[in-house]
């Protein structure tokens, strides 16, 4: 009965520790065969730089050889003349709130961003930015008076621009003596 009692403990046993002798037993596997190739394929040598970079050396002395060579073969270029050309730098400004206002006896509206360009100082913007108010009542007067059978044109949204533009030159040139505005372009134009 005591050895019957022996032989139940030792079954009772866990196999904890032969899971662990296993992953140890891969583990140094793993770590030998990485080992292994790596001194295999010469990782742990020492390397002779000297030669490597003796080698580039020659190779780049060769190539501006090469490069001199070329550059004395090649026929000289010309380069021709041009005359100067005098343009004027094109300046914009775009008015910061979209315009609304209704079509002419139609439910629809129509919705527009504007921005303005010219070629003159910076005192066309200075003036535009006093007088926004004045222009922006002068667009929405050119808006009102659109009709729907305007939106039909192929040239609508060119002609409202030009009007926009002719009434926004006038306002400032009855403030300011001068208006300036070259081109009105929408940034975003909508329909509804």
């Amino acid at each position: 009965m005591a050895d019957e009692e022996i032989e139940v403990e030792g079954k009772k046993k866990s196999p904890l520790i032969k899971i662990v002798v296993i992953a140890l037993v891969a583990i140094l596997l793993l770590v030998g065969t990485a080992v292994g190739t790596m001194f295999v394929t010469g990782f742990f040598d020492k390397k002779d730089t000297a030669a490597a970079e003796q080698a580039l050396k020659n190779m780049e002395a060769g190539a501006a050889d090469s490069k001199a060579a070329a550059s004395e073969a090649a026929p000289q270029k010309k380069a021709k003349e041009s005359p100067e050309l005098q343009r004027f730098e094109n300046s914009y400004m775009e008015l910061e709130k979209p315009l609304v206002s209704n079509l002419t006896n139609t439910r629809k509206v129509i919705q527009l961003n504007l921005a303005i360009m010219t070629h003159y100082d910076e005192r066309v913007f200075k003036n535009a930015k006093k007088h926004e108010f004045a222009l922006r009542s002068v667009a929405l007067d050119v808006m009102r008076q659109m009709t729907e059978a305007d939106l039909a044109k192929p040239e609508f949204r060119k002609e409202l621009a030009a009007k926009i533009r002719e009434e926004m030159n006038g306002v400032l040139q009855k403030y300011e003596d001068f208006g300036g505005i070259e081109e009105v372009f929408f940034t975003s134009f909508v329909v509804q």
